[in-house]
């Protein structure tokens, strides 16, 4: 199984990136929606650390958002109760597609919580930065200080930029995206001959 992990800053179309593979994807920030909505167990938990934050289930993005804003450490204390939840999902996950050819990570914290492995392939997706900011501004719920926030915690983009073996230059485009990733599987598929 060839895995292949995006990674990119906030808002640079990792997801939509992910999708345009078209092959099985793992989108950790789906889990995580869906672990709030539905996991009564992380709510417990929630509770039990920050319990003037989290009242009811199932957890609510504001109240996450509150949490985060509140306090830096809040931030990590979260992320610490939902990593375990969302590594063993991406096991399951694995699991269930041990004969596929090829798997996608949409992991936003792949190569800081080093879930990657060594013969991982690591695909950058660079955007410019005024796009960026625009399309995240037009994000519902957009909080500049939550963002800043979660980019604290993440890599450089220079250093993920590095440690990639392809870059996608995204301009948002359908056309362009496609022929990146056309390329790209089309290199891959070369070496794993």
């Amino acid at each position: 199984m060839i895995r292949i992990g995006i990674v990119g800053g906030i808002g640079s179309g990792k997801s939509y990136v992910s999708k345009s593979f078209g092959f099985p994807l793992f989108n950790a920030d789906i889990e995580v929606a869906k672990l709030y909505k539905k996991d009564k167990t992380i709510f417990i938990k929630l509770k039990k650390i920050l319990p003037e934050y989290f009242n009811s289930f199932p957890v609510k993005k504001k109240e996450v958002a509150k949490a985060i804003l509140a306090n830096s450490r809040n931030l990590k204390k979260i992320i610490k109760i939902i990593h375990i939840s969302v590594k063993k999902k991406l096991h399951n996950f694995l699991q269930v597609n041990k004969t596929k050819k090829i798997v996608i990570l949409d992991i936003p914290l792949l190569l800081e919580n080093k879930i990657n492995k060594k013969n991982d392939i690591i695909v950058f997706v660079q955007s410019k930065k005024s796009i960026i900011n625009k399309k995240l501004k037009n994000r519902k719920g957009y909080n500049k200080k939550l963002l800043n926030k979660f980019k604290n915690i993440q890599l450089p983009l220079d250093y993920k930029k590095k440690k990639s073996q392809f870059i996608i230059k995204n301009d948002f485009t359908k056309k362009t995206v496609k022929k990146y990733v056309k390329d790209i599987l089309g290199e891959i598929l070369k070496w794993k001959k």
